[in-house]
């Protein structure tokens, strides 16, 4: 896995289960100016699938996804 590149802001959703992640990351993309990015690291598989979909209705850019196996990780540009 590649290195998860750093972001403007930094969520940390480890051991956090859905929807947790997701509206802790809401919250902070909702108080970012367009263009920031916020990293996230997670352990819940069910990320992934909740940040797409967010980034597709939102707006917002997936820049970053990848996961080592036990962690998942995120940039997400704020649209």
């Amino acid at each position: 896995m590649q290195t998860p590149p750093e972001g403007d802001f930094h969520v940390d959703a480890i051991g956090l289960k859905c929807p947790e992640p997701l509206m802790i990351v809401r919250n902070r993309v909702r108080s970012m100016s367009p263009g920031e990015t916020v990293s996230i690291e997670a352990t819940d598989p069910s990320t992934r699938r909740d940040f797409i979909n967010f980034c597709r209705f939102m707006g917002h850019e997936l820049v970053f996804d990848a996961d080592d196996g036990e962690r998942f990780h995120f940039l997400i540009k704020k649209g």
